[in-house]
């Protein structure tokens, strides 16, 4: 099938590697403006567009799609299908209809629940014991069209979304290479979705990142898993910022929320539920990351201390 593709991140180069690998015609790869990064702002290709060079095909990258010109280059292409995986921008509805079957989406959520940006991260923030992909046809709304297969998987308590992020990139894959015969075939089924059970899931940012350690044991593990590998959970010890990059249950508490002490293994601040969370990978303010135990060699903690303010003295709401 000749096909255009649109996608932008590591998680959309699975599907356009196994569109390849299945022998389409890929004649148009669609992928965000790079972009600069790292200290020297140097421009940096996107993911899609490093392996889509790889291969040899034609990558185009207009600021928007919503520009005429834009529209016009998808139509001189004549795809007969548009596939999107985490491409960054809203089609309009000239780029929706320009291929002759129309265009899908690979979606890292079990839609309608966690349309938007992040669905992966919000899942696991959320305390989601299982995700999944789903193939829709697009619609103008985000992440509403009708639903053409869908596939399910267990989040394990462990995974955090970067593990998570990859895993689903394969299985979406799989799910798309199934999905495009029946396309092929006129056998896609359309299933509706039920706007009822509509959730979003918006972009992250740092504001998410500090830890309310009122909140549960459990929630605050589900942070930090779910905030790798940005803008990642933090927290503060004597006035300076701590990144937090893994954590596992402790041991039932009697101390205030927030309290914390040096353990064998790493840090082992209580919760609001009376349990303790063992921080095992950190990130000092200035420093590199590296294991709790090792950011402990030299440094003393006194009894008592806390992450930031004892609880007693925070207010407001501790939800994420």
């Amino acid at each position: 099938m000749r096909i255009a593709f649109m996608g932008t991140p590591a998680f959309a180069v699975a599907s356009l590697k196994r569109l390849v690998e299945d022998g389409h015609e890929i004649c148009g790869v669609f992928t965000q403006p790079d972009k600069p990064k790292n200290r020297g702002m140097q421009l940096v290709f996107p993911p899609v567009k490093e392996y889509a060079l790889s291969q040899g095909l034609p990558v185009f990258q207009p600021d928007s799609m919503k520009e005429e010109s834009a529209i016009a280059l998808l139509r001189s292409l004549a795809p007969e299908l548009s596939v999107v995986a985490a491409y960054g921008q809203i089609l309009p509805e000239a780029a929706l209809q320009a291929p002759t079957l129309g265009s899908i989406n690979v979606h890292a959520s079990l839609l309608p629940r966690y349309r938007g940006a992040a669905p992966i991260n919000w899942a696991i923030l959320n305390g989601e014991t299982q995700t999944g992909v789903t193939i829709m046809y697009m619609a103008k709304k985000l992440d509403a069209g009708d639903i053409i297969t869908m596939r399910k998987t267990p989040i394990d308590p462990e995974e955090d979304a970067q593990m998570l992020f990859e895993r689903l990139s394969v299985l979406g894959a799989q799910l798309l290479s199934e999905t495009i015969p029946l396309l092929r075939t006129g056998t896609a089924t359309r299933t509706p979705q039920d706007e009822a059970l509509s959730s979003y899931a918006p972009m992250l940012s740092r504001a998410i990142s500090p830890i309310d350690w009122n909140r549960p044991s459990r929630a605050i593990l589900d942070q930090i898993r779910g905030l790798i590998p940005w803008p990642v959970a933090s927290t503060t010890l004597a006035g300076k910022t701590l990144k937090l990059y893994q954590a596992q249950p402790g041991a039932a508490t009697n101390e205030a929320p927030g309290t914390m002490r040096a353990v064998k293994g790493g840090i082992e601040a209580a919760c609001g539920d009376g349990k303790t969370v063992l921080i095992t990978l950190l990130q000092a303010e200035g420093g590199k990351c590296m294991s709790a135990s090792a950011y402990l060699n030299g440094r003393r903690i006194a009894p008592g201390s806390y992450l930031t303010e004892p609880a007693q003295e925070r207010k407001g709401d501790s939800n994420v």
